[in-house]
């Protein structure tokens, strides 16, 4: 059967930030029609999250493991700017549960750029790193586009085609997120489809929020958290996100949610990931936690 990432985190808490670790992350059997959901935030370095998220005194080296326990996946931001070892991306590893799931953020050398198939360079640079010393924790790729970079099929299509889907041995998964409106149309739904990789559905206030699912699996990026708010996104908001989650995972689409064509008919379960991820970031791990929650539910 395959498994849902989730289980019971904010348990009895005096707070809605103070938790508990996850238990029976991988004991939570559900039908064979639903696919595995991975939740969590961008990155784990966070200074204003210290006395929040993470406890007082908590070493900074346990940061990770300490997230780790209560999330199902992380985002990583660090390498849309600098370029990591394999030595970060053994240890990265080596602190988090097997089933937990690094998503990681491609260079901004290679989308930040005027001619997409030019990239080459760039891409192989950053895959040469070390990224598949994850090994099985390693989860999306995730190719982020500046708001000015406008759709072009052939120009997007070269950079697609860049994107290897296997790399020293190991089978790699892409994610695309795009920023400008002109990409709200058939023509890159269609592109995306032909090359099998999903969109992210970006749920932000400016970006184009495009919830067809082009690929074997759905990511979600949450960016209308608040931080006046203990969970990021209110209780009825976080139910909602879960309910959606669950459709995906499903094989549904979710039918409040905006789409460029018509939903898909192929209801095969899916990985879903999903990321609580806002300007202020410092109630984004709470939210992520209530999202864990209530998918559990």
């Amino acid at each position: 059967m395959l498994e849902l990432q989730t289980a019971m985190a904010l348990r009895n808490s005096p707070s809605p930030l103070a938790t508990q670790p996850l238990t029976g992350v991988n004991d939570r059997q559900m039908t064979a029609k639903l696919g595995p959901i991975y939740i969590g935030i961008g990155g784990w370095t966070f200074a204003p999250w210290r006395g929040v998220f993470y406890p007082n005194g908590l070493p900074h080296a346990k940061e990770l493991p300490y997230a780790a326990e209560r999330l199902t996946s992380i985002e990583v931001n660090g390498t849309f700017y600098r370029t990591q070892t394999p030595a970060t991306f053994r240890k990265w590893a080596s602190e988090v549960p097997k089933t937990f799931k690094f998503s990681l953020k491609g260079p901004r050398f290679a989308t930040n750029r005027r001619v997409l198939k030019e990239a080459g360079d760039s891409i192989k640079r950053f895959l040469d790193s070390g990224v598949t010393e994850l090994g099985e924790r390693l989860g999306p790729l995730l190719w982020q586009f500046a708001p000015t970079k406008k759709f072009e099929a052939g120009d997007f299509g070269a950079f697609l085609e860049l994107l290897p889907g296997k790399f020293a041995g190991h089978q790699l998964r892409h994610v695309i997120e795009v920023r400008h409106d002109s990409f709200r149309n058939a023509e890159f739904i269609a592109l995306l489809r032909k090359f099998g990789m999903p969109v992210v559905y970006t749920d932000h206030v400016k970006y184009p929020n495009i919830a067809d699912a082009t690929g074997k699996f759905i990511y979600a990026r949450l960016q209308r958290g608040k931080d006046t708010t203990a969970t990021a996104y209110p209780t009825k908001e976080i139910e909602a996100w879960a309910r959606r989650l669950r459709a995906w995972a499903e094989g549904k689409d979710p039918a409040d949610l905006p789409r460029v064509g018509a939903p898909r008919r192929d209801e095969t379960p899916r990985e879903v990931f999903a990321y609580v991820i806002h300007e202020g970031k410092i109630r984004a791990p709470a939210g992520a936690m209530a999202l864990v929650e209530a998918v559990g539910k």
